[in-house]
């Protein structure tokens, strides 16, 4: 408390606080010595009139120089106060005055009249209650100024009967009155305390008023305090003002919150400040001082207005904030370049068709365009982008009401159409879809009309759920570009039977690789006319942990996978690289090995480089191997990558054969762009040359053009003796078959090249198959 802070005399302990206090009270300070200094020249002038009696006395000339001299001491004190402008002249003044007085006043007391004794009395409780000086020197001053007073007074004698008495009322005095100063002075320090305490709260309540002012007109979000009664704004703030009022307005005077916001709005606001007395984040239409329409969130608290109620409200503008989020969803949701729906979205349009299908049938219509890569590669990506814009116009333009379009991503759209039961109203619409789309673009620089394959799928006949639905339309669409492209396929269950079993098949051969099942076999190439080996095709070949060993035949449904095929392919070659060491390595010539290409694998431009490294590391010399390819390879697109390998391989050392020569289309342009050595007889053609029909006649022709071309030709499948005949009889140097020898495993393969002729003998019979 205020009181442990002070020493006994009333004054402060802490010496800062004490210097504080003597500081804050300086001016009145000064004002009293100034008063007191005065005062005691003119008491004491006046005094000096009535000393006069003392004339022609003894006393009267210790009298007046006395009376003189505290008169001259206060006037000199006087003018010291006036230019004081500290505690230190102050103190300094007041105690020189005392001194002079006190001894002068000592010599007036002599005379021991009357009076003498009431200012033996006065004197002493002049300096104990009106000097302004600390409780010390007021002690030492009252007590120095009651000793002078009683010598001045005795003087040499004789001494009155009542001078114990007179001392005891001194020490009584004295002791009193410093009770008093003690007093006084604690009293005016508790009271500078408390004022000064009252003085720093009010300050401090005055600057955070100022500060939560400043702090509400500057929130640049719009604060507000209004009526709940008539809604009238009471305060704003300059947001407020600016987002609320008129143009130029400098407050919200004459507006009321009804300007703002509809009536059911603040009503409903209303309702939900008096329930909880709070508004959580009340989004409403608003209309601002402009009188644009705005979205806005309101948070409100109730507080007391006077003698009524009002809100304080925040409202924060989130028009902008709500376009972007809108404009987020639909970037989320539609495809940036059509602006048509996309995956995420058609999602949702397909579930909702389904829920709403009733009695009739929904149907997926799954569109890909075919060539849409060519068009990218030669005339650019710019002109696809607008083939796609394009397509999405022309698929919207053929909807009926109810249809919804999307796309999928890439070049791939899809149309979900309600329809009539029934799969003829599903292939008319598919049949519709494709012509819309077999339109001539002739902005876009693309020769012909554009061309698409769609495979659709129909709810509840094919499945009831969205993703499943989607998947049958992805197999039809599938089975649309097998057929061919540019036509319309509907979905049936055989395919997904097809797509399981590819999966099944395509998981068990990889697991087969992993445990190093795929194994290469070795099938001879021998020379008709010696029959002596000429070379060895590596076929692939699945050790079945059950089953045996399985022909590529039984796993050809995962050689169609282009991932399952390039790991096949990687473990065929691994193994090969491996058995060709071991045959070096044991001092066994084998001829030619030939690798068949997976389509895949000109995928990777650096694919040539890769094998020419592998059997390098290997030891292996490139000239002991060929690559074959099959001519569908070359009819596709990949037929531009896989040139350029075959030329890098072909110029290493590696032969390059044509397998299936005369399955596919422009043969011959193949045996112009292409660095092919060895053409192969697909074995459709062999198996009917005895016939003596077509196929003799095509057999005929292959081998002639070869021999004219000086390309050698193998014929394929050779399984009895007269198709081994006919052929040497029309020059076919080279042969293979289960006539000669099925595929072998590695170990088999010195014994096969052991053998110098693998011919039949003549008495073999004309119809020996060897089993496979």
């Amino acid at each position: 408390m205020g009181g442990d802070r002070l020493k006994f005399g009333g004054e402060f302990r802490d010496a800062a606080m004490e210097h504080a206090f003597t500081a804050a009270r300086l001016d009145e300070t000064l004002r009293q010595c100034r008063l007191l200094f005065l005062l005691s020249a003119v008491l004491n002038t006046l005094f000096l009139v009535s000393d006069w009696r003392f004339v022609g006395t003894p006393h009267f000339f210790v009298a007046v120089p006395a009376r003189l001299c505290v008169v001259a001491f206060s006037l000199i004190c006087f003018l010291l106060v006036r230019r004081a402008t500290g505690v230190g002249r102050a103190l300094g003044a007041t105690l020189l005055w005392q001194a002079t007085t006190a001894v002068a006043v000592a010599f007036l007391v002599s005379s021991r009249s009357d009076l003498a004794l009431f200012v033996v009395l006065l004197l002493p409780s002049i300096f104990y209650l009106v000097a302004p000086t600390p409780f010390r020197f007021t002690l030492l001053m009252g007590m120095g100024a009651s000793v002078l007073m009683l010598v001045g007074y005795l003087g040499r004698g004789p001494y009155p009967s009542t001078l114990l008495g007179l001392v005891l009322v001194l020490v009584m005095l004295n002791f009193a009155l410093s009770l008093v100063v003690i007093h006084a002075n604690r009293l005016r320090r508790l009271e500078w305390l408390a004022t000064r305490s009252e003085r720093t709260a009010r300050e401090a309540l005055e600057a955070s008023q100022a500060l939560l002012e400043r702090v509400f007109m500057a929130v640049p979000i719009p604060l507000v305090v209004t009526a709940v009664d008539d809604g009238r704004y009471l305060r704003a703030n300059e947001a407020a003002i600016r987002y609320l009022g008129t143009p130029g307005a400098v407050d919200l005077a004459g507006r009321t919150i009804v300007d703002s916001i509809s009536l059911d709005d603040r009503r409903r606001a209303i309702a939900e400040l008096r329930a909880s007395s709070r508004i959580e984040a009340l989004e409403v239409p608003l209309r601002d001082g402009q009188g644009r329409m705005r979205e806005a969130v309101i948070t409100a608290a109730s507080v007391p207005v006077g003698q009524g109620q009002g809100f304080a409200a925040g409202i924060v503008d989130v028009t902008e904030r709500n376009a972007a989020a809108a404009h987020m969803r639909w970037q989320a949701t539609h495809d940036a370049l059509t602006g048509l729906p996309n995956r995420l979205m058609f999602q949702d349009v397909l579930t909702e068709a389904l829920a709403r299908r009733g009695e009739g049938c929904v149907a997926v219509f799954l569109i890909d365009l075919d060539d849409f890569k060519s068009i990218n590669d030669t005339l650019g990506h710019d002109v696809g982008d607008r083939l796609l814009v394009s397509v999405g116009e022309l698929l919207t333009a053929a909807l009926a009401p109810g249809d919804r379009v999307a796309r999928l991503g890439g070049d791939e759209f899809v149309v979900v159409a309600p329809l009539p039961p029934g799969p003829e109203t599903a292939a008319a619409k598919a049949r519709h879809l494709l012509q819309a789309l077999q339109r001539s673009l002739p902005d876009l620089a693309i020769a012909g009309p554009m061309r698409a394959s769609i495979g659709f799928a129909l709810a509840p006949q094919h499945h009831d759920e969205a993703g499943e639905l989607l998947k049958d339309a992805d197999l039809a669409l599938y089975r649309a570009k097998a057929l061919g492209r540019n036509m319309a396929v509907a979905y049936e269950p055989a395919m997904r039977e097809a797509m399981n079993a590819r999966v099944e098949i395509c998981g068990a051969i990889s697991e087969a690789v992993a445990q190093g099942r795929i194994l290469p076999f070795y099938q001879p190439q021998i020379d008709l006319g010696s029959g002596a080996v000429d070379g060895l095709e590596v076929l692939a070949r699945w050790d079945h942990p059950e089953r045996g060993i399985l022909p590529a035949g039984a796993f050809l449904l995962a050689l169609q996978d282009p991932e399952t095929a390039r790991q096949i392919g990687e473990a065929v070659l691994r193994q090969v690289l491996a058995d060709c060491r071991g045959w070096r390595d044991a001092g066994v010539t084998v001829p030619r090995i030939w690798l068949n290409l997976a389509p895949g694998v000109f995928r990777d431009p650096l694919f040539a480089d890769g094998l020419l490294e592998r059997l390098r590391s290997a030891g292996l010399p490139p000239t002991q191997f060929g690559v074959e390819v099959t001519e569908n390879v070359l009819l596709t697109r990949q037929g531009d990558q896989a040139g350029p390998a075959l030329y890098r391989l072909r110029g290493a050392g590696i032969s390059v054969a044509l397998d299936d020569f005369g399955t596919g289309y422009a043969s011959l342009t193949h045996l112009r762009r292409f660095p092919v050595d060895v053409v192969k007889i697909d074995r459709s053609f062999v198996a009917r040359i005895g016939e003596q029909g077509e196929d003799a006649a095509i057999v005929r022709a292959v081998v002639a053009l070869t021999a004219e071309l000086g390309l050698d030709v193998v014929a394929e499948g050779i399984e009895t003796l007269p198709q081994q005949e006919f052929l040497r009889a029309h020059r076919c140097c080279f042969g293979q078959g289960f006539l000669y020898a099925p595929a072998v495993a590695a170990r088999d393969v010195s014994a096969l090249l052991a053998k110098p002729d693998l011919r039949p003998a003549a008495d073999a019979g004309q119809g020996g198959v060897v089993p496979a």
